[in-house]
């Protein structure tokens, strides 16, 4: 595997992913919404006392379980089958470029797209807490979610090229990824709620549960860093911090991680064993 043309294919990734028109609306929305509840956590805490970077960004935490998964399946989804759509790829195959140097050219520009929308949208937001006098106590706080939220956007992004490594159309594509997106929504507290009453699941079986969605895993360790504690989770929260202690922040890191690498890896070995397009 050759860098530079993984590079160079990274680039071409980068730049067409910021000229689309649904990314720079997905983009413009975040930042926007991520400044509205900014100022909204910075009035709240004239009202109830100065709060940290940590505390406040709670306040983002479902702003990311919303719109983070979306965009990133969305323009996983849009990668691969919408060249195949359009041809493209099948002239990517055929130059001298493996099929792994263009999978990887392709995440990693996606990536770094998506990097710089959480940037934009996080620095933006963090700007206006700093300037409007919100006492920064725990910065590292704010700078940890950020990262569990970029990761969380690989993790989907990771799906979204699966169905798009699966699907020959883009449109098939993106419907399977704004239907996954609606799965994992539902299936967050509302869904873990029902499952449990339904099956009768005791507090350790709805705890690994929750693993197996990784927008849960990313609320779940945000809230853990932001809080320190889980008992706003109920008992599920109590028996994952009784149970584990201080391990359990880095066993929600590695969990996000593999939601994070093992889609992608299906991406990929779904995309090299595709024939001739």
């Amino acid at each position: 595997m050759r860098a530079q043309p993984v590079w160079t294919l990274a680039q071409k990734e980068l730049w067409d992913a910021l000229r689309n028109r649904w990314f720079i609306l997905y983009t413009l929305a975040f930042t926007l919404l991520s400044l509205a509840f900014s100022y909204l956590a910075m009035a709240g805490a004239g009202l109830v006392g100065f709060a940290g970077f940590g505390r406040t960004g709670a306040s983002l935490i479902n702003l990311v379980l919303l719109m983070i998964p979306l965009m990133a399946l969305t323009v996983g989804a849009q990668s691969l089958a919408g060249e195949q759509e359009r041809s493209t790829l099948a002239y990517l195959l055929a130059q001298p470029l493996s099929r792994l140097e263009i999978f990887l050219g392709k995440y990693l520009g996606l990536s770094l797209s998506l990097l710089a929308s959480l940037a934009l949208g996080f620095g933006l937001a963090g700007l206006l807490l700093a300037l409007g006098g919100v006492a920064a106590s725990d910065p590292m706080g704010y700078i940890h979610l950020v990262l569990l939220a970029f990761l969380l956007s690989l993790a989907m992004l990771g799906v979204g090229l699966l169905t798009s490594a699966l699907s020959r159309r883009a449109s098939v594509a993106v419907g399977v990824g704004l239907f996954l997106w609606l799965l994992f929504v539902f299936l967050g507290d509302l869904g873990m709620m029902g499952t449990a009453l339904v099956l009768r699941l005791p507090v350790d079986g709805l705890f690994w549960l929750s693993l197996t969605n990784p927008l849960q895993v990313f609320k779940i360790a945000a809230i853990l860093n932001i809080q320190a504690t889980l008992d706003v989770l109920g008992p599920a929260g109590i028996f994952a911090m009784q149970r584990y202690g201080q391990a359990l922040s880095w066993m929600l890191l590695g969990v996000l991680a593999g939601w994070a690498v093992v889609p992608a890896l299906a991406a990929y070995f779904c995309f090299a064993r595709k024939g001739d397009l």
